[in-house]
């Protein structure tokens, strides 16, 4: 989806205390949340507003789980929504009425809180490819062209030659690599090259390699079979087969064991796969476009990269450039996300459009949406003010403590970043995390994976 579009989520517990901290885990993750106590005001919610995915208790008083799942099913609204129920008595009938119902997962309390989060993000975006997949070639392209003037076409010289490369290889079939910082709006260039191609009608299904654990990345992407695990209950399709004649987006490709490497190298070569626990191979074709922060060469060189593999993905390499390198492009950001406020551009004055102009931005284009939408909520209706913004034009713009060495490796510069906006922070994590444009989730995933230390 576009970088300003935030996944909004249904919370349905009859447990107070349930739904204040999912309601927190799930914020965190980059989740809109609606969280409701009562079955009745759930099935009232779905009538009037559209989500993406529902996480619903099936014991509930007055109306239960199974009800509310089939409101949302007879909501014009929320026809396609996928939905997790979460229930400590689990039955064999009401998983079968729930799978009816069009539940994707049924999960059993205890369970942790992070898990609960990435079937939440994998359903919410199921949801959203269902209903692209219904929606008219034309509501879809008005989309991403609305997408494409606010966010990947822009005026600075950085922008322009990202575009050049966009449109000359959005024809071709050949596998894409997008580089660039964290927040720079990698996978919204990469819907603008399958927006671009003749798999534009097919389905767009993107897949962020950091958010799973190795095992079940696997599974997410190539499926499993009934047995295949414990917890396989299914049969499962994978997101290569759910892509099948469109594309699919790895992003954050520089995350993934060398032993996931190997297969989807032999996927790429062959275009052929075997679900887990499977013996026969499924043919698959899709469009490959993969995306890292890091620098996949100095990966190479540790040894956590495979190079056949990164001369694969290479093909055709694009720069992302970060928001610092296109800061001119900053009035048509604002505009977007402004607008998908359903606020007009005017209500920005010109001393807070001069301050994000100065500011030195790094989280990036996710940073910046993020002000906007903070400044929307504080402005109430009026114009949006210096005193509604979240950034300053401060010295930091110069000062060293905002640099990141020249020539440093992705990794490196991430990693630099990091720490230094901890230590700006006092070491306060959610502080931390706001002035990268990412959530506390994020944050420590990136701190572990990049080695730092609380």
């Amino acid at each position: 989806m576009p970088l300003y579009y935030t996944p909004k989520a249904l919370l349905v517990d009859d447990e107070p205390r349930v739904t204040i901290i999912l309601d927190g885990e799930l914020s965190d993750a980059g989740f809109d949340v609606t969280a409701t106590n009562s079955s009745v005001e759930a099935i009232e919610l779905l009538q009037n507003k559209r989500f993406d995915v529902i996480i619903t208790d099936l014991s509930m008083p007055e109306k239960s789980g199974l009800d509310v799942l089939k409101a949302a099913r007879d909501s014009e609204l929320n026809s396609e929504i996928g939905a997790i129920v979460i229930t400590a008595h689990a039955s064999i009938d009401s998983a079968v009425t729930a799978g009816q119902l069009g539940v994707a997962k049924y999960i059993e309390k205890p369970f942790k809180n992070d898990e609960l989060v990435a079937l939440a993000e994998q359903v919410s975006e199921y949801t959203r490819v269902a209903r692209a997949q219904k929606d008219s070639p034309e509501e879809v392209q008005e989309e991403f062209r609305i997408v494409a003037q606010g966010i990947v076409f822009g005026s600075a010289p950085a922008a322009k030659r990202m575009n050049d490369l966009i449109r000359k290889v959005a024809p071709t079939d050949a596998t894409a690599l997008l580089t660039g910082p964290s927040g720079s709006g990698k996978e919204v260039a990469a819907q603008m090259v399958h927006a671009l191609s003749k798999r534009a009608k097919k389905s767009f299904i993107a897949v962020n390699c950091a958010a799973l654990a190795e095992n079940l990345l696997e599974s997410e992407l190539f499926g499993h079979v009934k047995g295949a695990f414990t917890g396989a209950t299914d049969l499962k399709r994978g997101r290569f087969e759910l892509a099948d004649g469109g594309t699919l987006f790895l992003d954050e490709i520089g995350e993934t064991s060398p032993a996931l490497q190997m297969k989807l190298l032999r996927v790429l070569e062959e275009r052929k796969f075997s679900r887990v626990g499977a013996g026969e191979e499924i043919t698959c074709d899709v469009r490959v476009i993969t995306a890292t922060n890091r620098d996949l060469q100095a990966e190479i060189r540790k040894g956590t990269f495979r190079e056949d593999l990164f001369f694969r993905l290479n093909v055709f390499p694009i720069p992302i450039p970060s928001l610092a390198e296109r800061k001119s492009d900053i009035p048509e950001f604002v505009n977007a996300f402004l607008l998908a406020h359903n606020r007009q551009p005017e209500t920005i004055n010109d001393e807070a459009l001069n301050v994000l102009r100065e500011y030195h931005w790094p989280g990036n284009i996710r940073e910046l949406r993020n002000v906007i939408e903070r400044a929307v909520i504080l402005s109430s209706g009026e114009q949006i003010t210096v005193e509604h913004l979240s950034v300053s034009a401060s010295p930091s713009n110069s000062d060293d403590s905002s640099e990141i060495s020249s020539g440093a490796g992705l990794a490196d510069a991430e990693r630099e970043m990091i720490i230094k906006t901890l230590r700006n922070s006092g070491n306060n994590k959610t502080t931390a995390a706001q002035k990268l444009g990412i959530t506390r989730r994020k944050l420590y995933s990136r701190m572990k994976i990049l080695g730092i230390d609380s």
